[in-house]
């Protein structure tokens, strides 16, 4: 760990040591290091006011700024040094130096106040969990570990540094740092923390939409999102969260009539991970939108849900109603238009395909499919297959190979028709030419008769388009 840091790192501890302050790398970094991890990370703390560190990292820097001078924060970039002689090129060596400080939100507000503080020891008090709590002193490279966070990182466990009660008084979205470090790291939250965070998960509704969100979306990509949904579930913190997520836990009734959808949904969530590819695949991982629509997919089954007469369960017409509620909770989420659109699109869609398998689909139907799905059809295609959680293994190779076909059958369209830009066979321009009309309702109505024509029967040519075109206009203007 120590040998990794840059030659960079060490003047910048020597710089603040010749003004006089102290200097610590803190948090993530350390951790990672005994982790084996690499972490794009600098992060310091201080005993500099904002004014002091700025003058000195603008001295040391090649550039810096102000990140957050009202939290104590200033960053600097140092560019990197060309090669010359024995000694290699570097890079560049981005920086955050905080003041000491202490964190705490007034009950009323959703903003931290902040408060600086005068030593290390009581800044590293101040940190979410012990394993986040160690520190290395600059330039002399000590180590510190007040709160035995290398042994809580030994164990695998989160353990909040000062009472958990006060921990997550001082800062509640501390708690959902429990869940999403479960998620990255796979430890295990300490029992006085998760019942602290049972006790007041009401208190997350003082932290801002933007904030919550954030943490979810770190949760959601990471490499065990199960893990850390699990535990914002069991706390209760879900219902603060994602509501929707905890209400699939239906009961299940005594004859099993129908699967745990809670469970299914998690099991969803992990198949389509699974399913993402590399940088250069059709979904590079890790993936937001794939893995909010496999984990809200079935979120409109409780609303949905009815014992039939004869002793089956039905959600008819679910993933529209979980269309809807993915898209209004994730705009309470404030999360991007962009992505609460394909969400809920793709909870919309994901039950298109059944049926594939128990009748054979025209190549009308599987047009539709594709135009319906639009740039959404690669993550398609890995939420359809990620649906199937069946036990039943012969059930299980039907749904495969049935989506198989079906794939297969896409790729022979597209190549014969490039069906992910399908048109008309003619355009807006050649119909007002042909009708000998201007610009208005009629030529879009046009343009849709074409566009269905082409859907239905494939490429027509300007030809038989045209006639089609004429004769469609002849029954127009035809008296109703």
């Amino acid at each position: 760990m120590i040998a990794g840091l840059a030659p960079a790192v060490l003047e910048l501890g020597e710089r603040f040591a010749e003004a006089g302050h102290e200097l610590a790398l803190v948090g993530g970094p350390v951790r990672d290091a005994f982790l084996g991890r690499a972490s794009a990370d600098l992060d310091f703390t201080t005993s500099a006011t904002p004014d002091e560190s700025e003058r000195i990292l603008a001295a040391w820097g090649d550039a810096h700024w102000d990140i957050g001078r009202a939290f104590g924060t200033i960053g600097a970039r140092r560019h990197a040094r060309r090669a010359s002689g024995d000694r290699p090129a570097s890079e560049d060596v981005v920086v955050e130096v905080t003041t000491y400080r202490t964190d705490a939100y007034d009950p009323a507000s959703r903003k931290p106040e902040v408060v600086f503080g005068d030593s290390l020891e009581g800044d590293l008090s101040r940190r979410d969990f012990t394993v986040n709590s160690m520190a290395i002193r600059l330039p002399e490279l000590t180590f510190v570990d007040p709160f035995d966070g290398l042994r809580d990182l030994a164990a695998g466990v989160l353990r909040t540094p000062v009472d958990p009660r006060q921990s997550f008084d001082d800062d509640p979205l501390r708690m959902m740092r429990a869940a999403r470090f479960a998620a990255q790291l796979g430890f295990r939250v300490d029992d006085a923390a998760f019942a602290a965070a049972t006790d007041m998960a009401d208190r997350l509704a003082i932290v801002s939409a933007e904030r919550v969100r954030d943490e979810l979306v770190k949760l959601l990509l990471s490499t065990r999102p199960r893990a850390g949904l699990r535990v914002l579930v069991d706390t209760g913190l879900a219902a603060h969260v994602l509501p929707e997520l905890p209400a699939l836990r239906l009961e299940i009734d005594e004859h099993h009539r129908h699967k745990d959808v809670y469970e299914h949904s998690l099991t969803v969530l992990d198949q389509a991970i699974d399913l993402e590819t590399g940088p250069d695949g059709a979904v590079p991982g890790p993936d937001l939108v794939l893995r909010l629509a496999a984990l809200l997919h079935d979120i409109g089954k409780p609303a949905t849900r009815r014992f039939e007469s004869g002793g089956g369960v039905s959600f008819h017409h679910h993933e529209v109603v979980g269309a809807k509620l993915a898209a209004k909770r994730l705009r309470a989420l404030h999360f991007d238009k962009v992505t609460v659109q394909a969400v809920a699109r793709l909870t919309e869609l994901h039950l298109r395909f059944h049926g594939y398998g128990e009748g054979a689909w025209t190549d009308s139907a599987v047009r539709r499919y594709v135009t319906d799905a639009g740039p959404l059809l690669e993550r398609l295609h890995r939420l359809t297959r990620s649906d199937c959680t069946t036990r039943n293994q012969r059930k299980a190779r039907r749904l495969s190979a049935a989506y198989d076909d079906l794939e297969e059958r896409i790729a022979r369209l597209q190549e014969q028709e490039e069906l992910d830009a399908i048109r008309p066979d003619l355009d807006g321009t050649q119909i007002m030419a042909i009708l000998g009309i201007t610009p208005g309702r009629q030529v879009g109505q046009a343009y849709q008769h074409l566009l269905e024509l082409r859907m239905e029967h494939g490429p027509l040519g300007e030809d038989a388009a045209r006639e089609a075109l004429l004769a469609w206009w002849a029954e127009q203007q035809q008296p109703s």
